[in-house]
């Protein structure tokens, strides 16, 4: 799972593995470390959220965060045509924060290593080449 932040946005791409992992567990997790001391990390997640909950949700902790999703959203999202979850949340007065979860789709333009595990691009065509 990768992540990217940028302004009030936050989007996590998942592989192909990873939302396996994630069908089948519920939670699915990284921590990226930069020191050896416990909290010189950043764990982020993305979780599914009980039966009835309304939408994405966020979770926040001092060294890392966890998006949570609906299991109704999990389950329009495993279907193959469906690429993400979008949401934006309200975080104060006329502040909102883009949440990105979607699919981790092939780079047209990256070698075979840095594609392993990714879906299938939907914009790769057959008279398309990647060289």
């Amino acid at each position: 799972m990768k992540i990217r932040m940028k302004g009030n946005s936050l989007r996590l791409r998942v592989g192909r593995s990873e939302l396996e992992r994630f069908l089948n567990d519920g939670r699915i997790e990284e921590t990226t470390r930069f020191a050896v001391t416990p909290e010189a990390r950043f764990t982020y997640a993305l979780e599914v959220s009980e039966p009835g909950s309304a939408g994405t949700t966020l979770r926040t902790l001092p060294c890392g965060v966890t998006v949570v999703v609906t299991p109704e959203q999990v389950r329009l999202w495993k279907s193959e045509d469906q690429v993400g979850i979008y949401a934006n949340l309200e975080i104060g007065t006329e502040k909102r924060l883009e949440v990105i979860v979607e699919k981790d789709f092939a780079c047209l333009d990256r070698s075979d290593i840095d594609n392993a595990d990714t879906f299938a691009n939907p914009t790769l065509t057959t008279n398309c080449q990647v060289g």
